[in-house]
């Protein structure tokens, strides 16, 4: 089995920054990228940033304010989310796109945080 498990998130005002964590953990063979995605209340999910092992990408939206970055041999992601607006609100999804030792390839996801910008 492969768990993503996330910590992070919280209620927080406008300007204000937090930082999200993703540690991926199991029967992981190769993690290929990570991301973190958002949903906010009726809106569609959207990624937010993406890493892989040669770069890392951005939504027009957070750039600028947010950084991701990799630790940990690539298992454990991080989303530095600063400068934050009121449309940043929305639970935070972990994703990767990983192997395991069971010779499978797919989409792993975190449970899901809440980052809640307000005054």
């Amino acid at each position: 089995q492969v768990q993503l498990v996330e910590s992070g998130g919280g209620l927080v005002q406008p300007g204000g920054s937090l930082s999200l964590s993703c540690t991926a953990s199991g029967r992981i063979s190769n993690i290929y990228t990570m991301a973190w995605y958002r949903k906010a209340p009726g809106k569609q999910r959207e990624l937010v940033a993406g890493s892989s092992s040669s770069n890392t990408n951005y939504a027009d939206s957070v750039k600028g304010r947010f950084t991701i970055s990799r630790a940990n041999g690539g298992n454990t992601l991080y989303l530095q989310m600063n400068s934050l607006k009121p449309d940043d609100t929305a639970v935070y999804y972990c994703n990767a796109f990983l192997s395991t030792t069971y010779g499978s390839r797919g989409n792993y996801w975190g449970q899901g945080t809440q980052v809640t910008v307000s005054s």
